[in-house]
């Protein structure tokens, strides 16, 4: 573990996955009794969870946050925006003594759910005893000739072209998509200030990375942890079949279907995606 700093609410780490890249983690109630490892969504970063790092370790969980590469404090390498290198990261991050991760809650949220994934399969759950999925882009987010349930292929050639030409505006229209429910427009700028802090090339690195990637259909089979699949029926982003194919796929997984809710669940449907997490981890 390189470079231990202060991290706002929490104790902050930097952790060496390559040469001159360094993953940031945040350790929030470090002496909590079960540890949360949470992985966010594209195009933000860990502070996306910040409702559930507010709470949580009050009921005495501890909550680990981690930037992928490319986002929030994390190194913006020009390479390593596949899954494979991704789910290595986590691992980097799960091995490092000092923090001691074992027989964790692994959450992914959309993107961090494809990783979370990943994770899964190449690296064999090390370290997860269970697995949470928000809103994951999985098997796959883009319509395939073999699955016709994901955004059209052209939607995320039109967020890469919208990232090299103007991300701003590809960022706000990104955001118009990811709520059911009302926000304020405090929220939804705070939001937008996130995807802001990303690397243009890791946000556009990863969107191609969605229509590459067609081997979560495979992982999902491997998974054999319990899994708790947490996503809303309004989803704009990953539409509700992905959850359903989740559910199918995973041998033992268990689908809660929130009701007027987007893609950004923990937002939309705060005290509910609380309560089912916690539930979930005190099975």
């Amino acid at each position: 573990m390189d470079n231990k700093v202060n991290g706002g609410i929490g104790v902050g780490y930097y952790v060496r996955v390559e040469p001159n890249v360094h993953i940031y983690v945040e350790d929030i109630n470090p002496t909590g009794s079960k540890t949360i490892l949470f992985i966010h969504g594209w195009p933000g970063n860990h502070n996306l969870f910040e409702y559930q790092f507010n709470q949580l370790p009050k009921l005495g969980y501890r909550c680990v946050g981690m930037d992928i590469r490319g986002f929030g404090q994390s190194s913006r390498p020009w390479h390593g925006y596949d899954y494979n290198r991704l789910s290595d990261d986590i691992r980097d991050v799960i091995v490092i003594e000092a923090m001691q991760l074992n027989n964790i809650t692994l959450g992914g949220h959309s993107t961090g759910g494809g990783i979370a994934i990943r994770y899964m399969a190449r690296h064999q759950g090390y370290g997860v005893s269970k697995l949470a999925l928000f809103a994951a882009a999985a098997p796959s987010l883009i319509e395939r000739p073999y699955f016709p349930y994901g955004l059209p292929k052209q939607s995320v050639l039109d967020i890469i072209q919208g990232t090299y030409t103007d991300r701003p505006n590809m960022l706000r229209n990104f955001g118009n998509m990811i709520f059911h429910n009302y926000v304020t427009p405090d929220l939804s700028d705070w939001i937008f200030q996130l995807g802001l802090q990303a690397s243009s090339w890791a946000t556009a690195a990863i969107a191609n990375t969605w229509l590459d990637e067609e081997s979560l259909f495979k992982d999902l089979e491997t998974i054999d942890v319990p899994t708790l699949i947490l996503h809303g029926l309004d989803d704009k982003v990953c539409l509700f079949p992905l959850a359903i194919a989740q559910k199918n796929s995973i041998p033992n997984a268990k689908l809660v279907p929130f009701d007027s809710c987007g893609h950004f669940l923990f937002y939309d449907q705060l005290e509910k995606f609380n309560k089912e997490l916690v539930q979930f981890i005190e099975e």
